[in-house]
């Protein structure tokens, strides 16, 4: 059994009722897809590896958890605009949203997971991160149009996400903060940290939401072990223990605010 603890801090509560709130949908989000390579490794594109972590974490949250919906955005090598994402997630009205990714820097020496919150970038390299995040837009016909002129390669672009604070962003931070906690217990790996940038797809989901960088492609040790399935079962099951010490929390925090 997984004993978890209820934290002292507060939470956003979104669904005001009189019966206890439980955390009954979940939308997972393997990251690029389809004609979207996402990262080039040199043993394989990123969108591999984020379906099959994406797909093994559905798993584990089916099996041990039978009273949450999992909605995935894809579960084959499909392509979808970071609209559709978000738009699978608001439609579903899920109580939260996880994008699974794998990372990738110009420097080979970098490497470990980082999670990242809606946000604005405060160093070049979350905004680098975004811009490549955000660049499946120019995959799109009409990309201007339904982005409403956005481009993620121009930093002026952003200044957009400064208009709007997310509703949602201590919860999102909360759940942030766990992945990479159990990522470090589990797996033994280097945390870079929670962060904040500007992801579109973040953005315009109406639920708490992060996106898991899972580790760097473009180091040659991390990469090799990304493309096991003795590492992406680890990877998933520290995302797994990760949204169950959230639900656990948030239910409670929600349990004990309705006694008050």
């Amino acid at each position: 059994m997984y004993f978890l603890g209820v934290p002292s801090g507060g939470f956003i509560f979104l669904h005001a009722q009189s019966s206890p709130y439980k955390l009954e949908k979940v939308v997972l989000d393997a990251g690029h897809g389809g004609k979207d390579p996402g990262a080039l490794g040199r043993l394989g594109p990123e969108k591999k590896i984020a379906l099959r972590i994406t797909l093994l974490l559905g798993q584990l949250i089916e099996k041990n958890l039978p009273d949450v919906r999992v909605i995935y955005t894809r579960k084959d090598d499909t392509y979808l605009t970071l609209h559709e994402r978000a738009d699978i997630a608001n439609k579903a009205r899920a109580d939260l949203f996880i994008s699974i990714h794998c990372n990738w820097s110009p420097r080979p020496h970098v490497c470990g997971s980082e999670t990242y919150v809606m946000g604005l970038h405060r160093t070049q390299d979350n905004f680098e991160v975004a811009k490549r995040e955000n660049a499946v837009i120019l995959y799109e016909e009409n990309s201007e149009e339904i982005y409403k002129g956005f481009d993620p390669t121009l930093p002026e672009s952003y200044i957009l996400f400064n208009l709007s604070q997310s509703a949602y962003l201590q919860n999102s931070l909360s759940l942030a903060t766990k992945v990479e906690n159990h990522f470090e217990r589990l797996t033994k790996r280097k945390s870079l940290g929670v962060k904040m940038a500007g992801f579109w797809v973040l953005w315009e989901t109406s639920m708490p939401s992060v996106l898991v960088e899972v580790g760097y492609l473009s180091h040659p040790r991390e990469e090799k072990q990304l493309n096991t399935r003795r590492k992406q079962k680890q990877l998933a099951a520290s995302i797994y223990y990760a949204f169950v010490e959230y639900k656990v929390d948030i239910e409670s925090e929600n349990e004990v605010s309705q006694g008050n």
